[in-house]
């Protein structure tokens, strides 16, 4: 069981990593007004490399299982854990709570917790 809630936290993460890129491209810089333009492509991708950067960290929590060293598995689910409840902590604060983003964080902390 513990194998399965690291994977389903491993899933979980890769799919809020995609719809934070997503948001952030069809809603945040849509509307954003970023000048210079070079600094407006900075910030896009500096996004954009928390979003590759949480799927690397999903990739990581789905293959823990199947790694043959137990702290391993440790490391990588005490670190995803803390990484995404950073992520969820600030979304809640920054937002006060009014977007869902921080609970799906949170579900990846729980679950990557539950599996370790």
């Amino acid at each position: 069981m513990r194998d399965v809630l690291l994977q389903c936290s491993g899933a979980a993460a890769i799919v809020v990593a995609l719809i934070h890129g997503v948001l952030g491209e069809t809603k945040v810089f849509a509307r954003a007004t970023i000048e210079p333009p070079r600094v407006r492509t900075l910030i896009r991708l500096v996004w954009q490399a928390g979003t590759v950067a949480w799927i690397g960290g999903g990739v990581l929590l789905i293959a823990a299982p199947w790694m043959a060293s137990e702290p391993a598995r440790h490391w990588i689910a005490a670190t995803m854990a803390v990484v995404f409840a950073f992520a969820a902590a600030a979304n809640a604060f920054a937002l006060r709570g009014k977007h869902f983003g921080w609970v799906a964080l949170s579900a990846v902390v729980a679950m990557a917790v539950a599996g370790y």
